[in-house]
């Protein structure tokens, strides 16, 4: 049962199907979406990015003007509405910070000014609540582009009252990126400068913005119960580990949804034919249909997948050495994903090796990434950290066995077969190192070579497995009552 509809107002950097570039532009989809079945108010606060999809449908709702301080010229930006699949986006406009090519960098090159941009978005969120009248019971932010909404609605709005009831909380995508700015580019939110001390910090120190939000946020939500553990503790923060440590009684986890919507073989029309755990011919056919269209031979040997930024995160430097000793092995390796230019290289050069054993395509290609998931048999997710992940909750519902790290959401969501046979959905290790990787790798493949049905036991128990958004909508819920109820 729901609790008493409330007015949220969700301030994100990206949302899919408009403009993303990672796992926070689908949370920033599906669980306002779920929140809105639920009968609450949701609002959704975005920029209004050059590059933003769908953007001719868009409605000038206001032009206003962002005081800054006393003798300091205001700011001129304009809110435009977009009404689409049951969402309510209002579009924060500003030429100069959001008429660019990419939403954060271009070339691997991050903006020299995104401490300036995402300053005056965070600002420009809390005003656009003035100019429309719209008068949130919850903010709910999204990692360091709008963390420092929680600092301003408790300095700026602190005596407003069309706040005074508001409650804020952070949700922690990744701690890794935490927004570190040259206090220069933040003259759009003098109250942050000033009070930045307060965090125990230098004065002269540049300014962190996702620790304005851990410090001023009344809830921290971590999205997999794995993570929120992880980020106490000083291997899993990122240089943050204190910071959550003080906020650790307002600090939970949440793991997020998989939107089956999008990712269910039984109705995925990307794929060549369609499968379910009752009838699963069709996988069979994805897969001699993967090896054709990336020119591996068609044999019956196992196909292991990865579809990734190719990143130090995800754990391609571990891979690389491990695959050198792997690929002797009779196996097929698929990877799709663009990233740092070196791990691309050397992934070329062992393809070039390797023509018959591994296909790298250095792209990204939604098609391609549906029928990886469900061509292969198992899906590689060696991660050094990762905060919840998603691609191994759509392995799980291909039948495609995740391989992964026991870290973070990967932890919560893939159990080992040697750890529990009863309940395995797939292949965990624990140590960041390619031995290990290496091992499991071997493990993994021994199991699917000798027992061939348990493997598709594995595989059918797998598929059962979900991770709907109308349960963790549900854990999302309770901690917005959790964050009402906490005195200013």
């Amino acid at each position: 049962m729901a609790i008493e509809p409330l007015k949220i107002l969700f301030v994100a950097s990206e949302v899919e199907g408009f403009a993303k570039t990672g796992g926070l532009a689908d949370v920033a989809r599906a669980l306002p979406l779920s929140l809105v079945e639920r009968g609450h108010d949701v609002m959704i606060v975005m920029p209004f990015y050059k590059t933003l999809k769908h953007r001719e449908k868009a409605t000038l709702l206001a032009s206003a003007e962002l005081p800054i301080a006393p003798g300091m010229e205001s700011v001129p930006y304009q809110l435009f509405k977009l009404q689409q699949d049951n969402l309510t986006l209002l579009l924060v406009d500003c030429p100069r910070y959001f008429e660019r090519e990419q939403l954060y960098a271009e070339n691997n090159h991050a903006y020299d000014d995104n401490g300036a941009r995402f300053a005056f978005f965070c600002s420009a969120a809390l005003h656009s609540c003035e100019v429309l009248g719209f008068q949130p019971n919850i903010i709910h932010c999204n990692d360091w582009h709008t963390a420092l909404v929680p600092m301003l609605l408790r300095t700026r709005y602190g005596g407003s009252p069309l706040f005074a009831a508001t409650r804020s909380v952070i949700s922690i995508h990744n701690a890794a990126f935490q927004g570190i700015f040259d206090r220069q580019q933040l003259w759009v939110v003098p109250e942050v400068v000033g009070n930045y001390s307060q965090l125990g910090q230098p004065y002269s120190a540049p300014i962190n913005f996702l620790k304005c939000g851990v410090f001023y946020a009344d809830k921290i939500n971590a999205v997999s119960p794995n993570y929120a553990d992880e980020l106490l503790t000083h291997l899993g923060a990122h240089g943050m580990a204190s910071s959550f440590q003080e906020r650790a009684n307002d600090l939970c986890g949440i793991i997020n949804g998989c939107d089956y919507r999008d990712w269910d073989p039984q109705t995925d029309h990307y794929l060549p034919a369609t499968y379910s755990a009752d009838n699963m011919a069709g996988k069979a056919i994805c897969k001699q249909t993967l090896q054709e269209e990336l020119g591996l031979p068609v044999e019956p040997v196992a196909i292991y997948g990865m579809v990734c930024r190719l990143t130090e995160q995800k754990g391609v430097p571990l891979l690389l050495p491990a695959l050198e000793k792997f690929l002797h092995h009779r196996v097929q390796v698929v990877i799709v994903g663009t990233g740092d230019p070196l791990l691309a290289q050397q992934l070329t050069q062992m393809a070039s090796q390797y023509p018959d054993k591994l296909a790298f395509l250095n792209t990204y290609d939604n098609r391609l990434a549906h029928l990886v998931e469900a061509g292969a048999d198992l899906f590689l997710m060696p991660s050094l950290f990762e905060p919840c992940g998603l691609n191994q909750m759509y392995s799980l519902a291909y039948g495609t066995l995740p391989l992964v790290r026991a870290v973070g959401g990967l932890k919560d969501t893939v159990t080992d077969i040697e750890r529990d046979p009863h309940h395995a959905t797939g292949f965990s290790f624990v140590e960041p190192n390619a031995v290990m990787l290496l091992d499991t790798l071997r493990r993994s493949l021994l199991f699917y070579l000798q027992e061939p049905e348990q493997f598709h036991q594995v595989q059918l128990r797998a598929m059962r497995t979900r991770f709907n958004w109308s349960d963790s909508v549900i854990q999302y819920e309770e901690m917005y009552r959790n964050a009402l109820a906490k005195p200013h």
